[in-house]
């Protein structure tokens, strides 16, 4: 796809490295990718702040809005517009005329619906309704944002369940995976310098730790099995940290950047999701469930019904509901965790998917519609544009 790309985030792109950071990556291999997050609130006039990330190619646009005076740092109406003055003059800045517009934030409408790109795409990654403090209109803007959007694509297979009624163009792309960054984890790396002297057995997980997280579950484990060390990577967010279970043999690593998580991996025994089972939840495809087999470490997951269809109904991952479950599943992965029937079965999996296949099914989708648009617009031009003597109106060709 050859077009610019500006695609409206709620994640910022310097957080936990997932999916918009793997797909808008390969996007801006064949063109401009502009990548628009939420505002964040300064003394200082309003303003873009703009970043080239070399390694990926994108341009990372933040809104900074002056607050000096304000009760609040709250996106409002008057805000709404403010970013679309800030808007407005990034397209005029960097001359962006034939362009995609890709949200996973659907209230970025409310600053964005003028614009008039080529077309649309709604790459619904999760139900974000279902999150903690999500905005009480989110769901109206989403409502909006599909009946708008030419293409919609969603984080997996339960969510493509759930959407799908609303919308006639529609296709799930669950979590991939860049099976050779993970790959090296398989050996033995040089370990981090605050993890090397946490004992074995070691039980991993990275991820943001959210309202997603259960903590009665990991307190529980921790308390079953004291000689064993849990370990967890990533932010703490939108909940208190003061809730977490302090435990001797649980290990709060804080956010890495993406580049060392195969470093961390290789040094754990077993991987584990223990999500809550929730609202939150309940649309979910964890990319750490490919990553950590690419790793070739075990998994044992709760209930997620995107692991367990297919991970663990094919036996790629242990599926367990209480800590008791995850312990008996534990066990007996420690002593089967070099299994090579397991890593075959494993592997081959993983050999079907990848986020560049991901891109380039989803890019076939827009380029379709693209073209389809192109026909659309020459037939409609064929048709209203020539006089009955022959000659051409003049007719904006803007799609």
């Amino acid at each position: 796809m050859k077009n610019d790309l500006i695609c409206f985030s709620h994640l910022r792109w310097h957080f936990v490295y997932q999916r918009p950071q793997h797909l808008m990556s390969r996007a801006a291999r064949t063109g401009r990718v502009f990548y628009f997050e939420e505002p964040v609130f300064t003394s200082a006039p309003d303003q873009l702040r703009i970043e080239h990330d070399p390694v990926n190619q994108v341009t990372v646009v933040t809104p900074e809005l002056n607050n000096t005076g304000a009760a609040s740092h709250v996106q409002d109406e008057k805000s709404e517009i403010r970013i679309k003055i800030l808007l407005d003059q990034l397209i005029l800045q960097y001359n962006i005329t034939d362009f995609v517009s890709w949200y996973y934030a659907p209230m970025a409408l409310s600053f964005s619906e003028h614009l008039e790109p080529r077309a649309i795409v709604y790459d619904c990654m999760d139900e974000l309704s279902a999150f903690k403090f999500a905005p009480a209109e989110l769901v109206e803007f989403e409502k909006k944002l599909m009946t708008r959007a030419d293409v919609v694509f969603t984080g997996g297979h339960r969510l493509y369940q759930a959407k799908k009624v609303f919308h006639k163009n529609i296709y799930p792309f669950p979590s991939a995976i860049d099976k050779s960054f993970f790959y090296p984890a398989r050996t033995k790396l040089v370990e981090a310098s605050d993890q090397i002297s946490i004992p074995h057995p070691r039980l991993g997980f990275f991820g943001v730790i959210d309202e997603r997280f259960d903590i009665d579950l990991v307190r529980r484990m921790a308390d079953l099995r004291p000689g064993w060390q849990f370990i967890f990577i990533g932010p703490v967010v939108k909940i208190e940290e003061s809730t977490l279970p302090k435990n001797k043999n649980i290990h709060y690593l804080g956010m890495k950047d993406y580049r060392e998580l195969p470093g961390y991996i290789s040094g754990w025994d077993l991987c584990i999701m223990p999500f809550a089972i929730n609202a939150s939840t309940e649309f979910i495809s964890p990319t750490k469930t490919p990553e950590f087999l690419a790793a070739g470490k075990r998994v044992i997951s709760t209930p997620i019904h995107d692991v367990v269809n297919p991970y663990g109904e094919d036996g790629m991952v242990g599926i367990a509901e209480t800590a008791e479950e995850f312990i008996e599943i534990a066990e007996y992965d420690l002593g089967e965790n070099t299994d090579p029937l397991w890593l075959a079965k494993v592997d081959q999996y993983l050999s079907t998917i990848s986020w560049d296949k991901t891109w380039e099914n989803m890019e076939s989708h827009i380029e379709r519609v693209l073209n389809e648009k192109h026909l659309t617009s020459s037939q409609h031009l064929n048709i209203q544009g020539t006089t009955p003597g022959g000659c051409s109106d003049k007719i904006n060709r803007r799609a």
